[in-house]
């Protein structure tokens, strides 16, 4: 049955062959996957004042603040700075991921991928 072709199915007649591209490609999603989430990604705010580290997996791994940055007189400003950090790093992982994605899928949207 290997290569077997299905009449009348035109340019779908090798299933094998597809369905070996299909496992190939998912193997090659798992192993980008797999390195995204292995890696860090680091962003900064406020001109380095305030630098976080996020996994490939969005986990929040470090936060470090320029201690001349910390003034109880103005707490909001600290927090701003974090949370664009923060949100900046998750922005990286989001844009690198969907671009390590489509040189495997060749931009073919996947659903959960």
């Amino acid at each position: 049955m290997k290569g077997m072709k299905f009449p009348g199915m035109g340019g779908m007649g090798n299933m094998q062959g597809m369905l070996q591209k299909v496992q190939k490609m998912q193997a090659e999603m798992q192993k980008v996957q797999a390195e995204l989430q292995a890696r860090t990604f680091e962003s900064t705010s406020g001109g380095g004042a305030v630098k976080v580290t996020v996994t490939g997996k969005k986990e929040l791994t470090g936060v470090v603040i320029d201690p001349q940055v910390v003034d109880p007189e103005d707490v909001e400003m600290l927090q701003d700075l974090i949370l664009a950090a923060v949100n900046e790093a998750l922005h990286q992982v989001d844009t690198v991921t969907e671009a390590e994605m489509n040189k495997v899928t060749g931009g073919l949207k996947i659903p959960g991928m």
